[in-house]
């Protein structure tokens, strides 16, 4: 709008357009006097410039590559006083970001044309007994010869009852993974049990709905990464509490013995991040 009267302020004048803009005359008046003198800016305008210039010295310095925690934590070695959240803010609007290790993996993959269930639990992941609510997912863990998925099910102790490890993100993964979850509980048909996932295209794949319907099972399909909504599902991946030897270094390969659930190489001595408490 500034602009627009800039351009046609010399033919029509200010006031004549302002009257036909939603603008007043002195709010143009004072936009035009804060370029013409940089000092009439807000105090919050003029430390984010003064803080844009630090935050471009460092993404600078260090070839481009820092994201904004470390140029956040920089800028604190420097002695310039700044919350991380003004950094995220400011290198967003200026368009830096840091080099992320890798490539972006993508698990979820929607078919709009694909019928799903209903969403019977609605983001209330709490069971009052044992195979009441199942959840499942699967993520990815980074090895030395590339990613694998891992498929898992969550019970009500918050366990990994199933779980399979995977080159591929195919249906036939996910699926065997429910095969172990049906060994390892043994759910009585008709029990009520309610199976939930997101709306990836492995999880509303025909096998699968079939092998659910078999084991007389409930599916329930929530939005796009919605299991991820559980405590437990949510931090099973890269960076959380997912099944790696150490936070050191990747898994070698999928025959990495580390490559095993959490359930059972760290049952009962992990403590969650959110819950507060260990879970098995």
């Amino acid at each position: 709008m500034i602009a627009f009267i800039d351009e046609h302020r010399a033919l029509h004048g200010v006031e004549p357009i302002c009257r036909v803009l939603p603008i007043a005359p002195s709010t143009y008046h004072a936009h035009a006097a804060r370029r013409a003198d940089p000092g009439k800016l807000p105090a919050r305008i003029r430390r984010d410039i003064t803080l844009g210039t630090e935050i471009r010295r460092v993404y600078e310095a260090n070839f481009r590559v820092y994201g904004v925690r470390k140029v956040w934590r920089q800028l604190l070695r420097d002695g310039v006083a700044v919350a991380r959240c003004t950094v995220a803010r400011l290198m967003r609007a200026m368009g830096l970001r840091g080099v992320v290790r890798g490539k972006t993996i993508r698990t979820t993959i929607s078919d709009a044309a694909a019928p799903c269930p209903l969403d019977r639990v609605n983001r209330q992941f709490k069971a009052p007994r044992p195979n009441a609510l199942w959840v499942s997912d699967f993520t990815y863990v980074a090895t030395w010869a590339g990613f694998v998925y891992v498929a898992f099910v969550d019970a009500f102790a918050r366990r990994i009852v199933g779980w399979r490890v995977s080159r591929t993100a195919h249906a036939g993964f996910v699926l065997d993974a429910l095969e172990q979850a049906l060994h390892e509980r043994r759910p009585v048909r008709g029990s009520g049990l309610v199976h939930h996932s997101d709306r990836g295209v492995q999880y509303v794949s025909i096998k699968y709905t079939e092998r659910l319907a078999a084991a007389g099972i409930e599916p329930s399909v929530g939005s796009i990464g919605d299991s991820g909504a559980c405590p437990r599902a949510g931090k099973a991946g890269p960076g959380g509490q997912c099944p790696r030897r150490n936070h050191r270094r990747p898994l070698q390969s999928r025959a990495d013995p580390s490559a095993q659930p959490l359930a059972q190489l760290r049952s009962g001595r992990v403590r969650h991040p959110r819950l507060g408490r260990l879970v098995q």
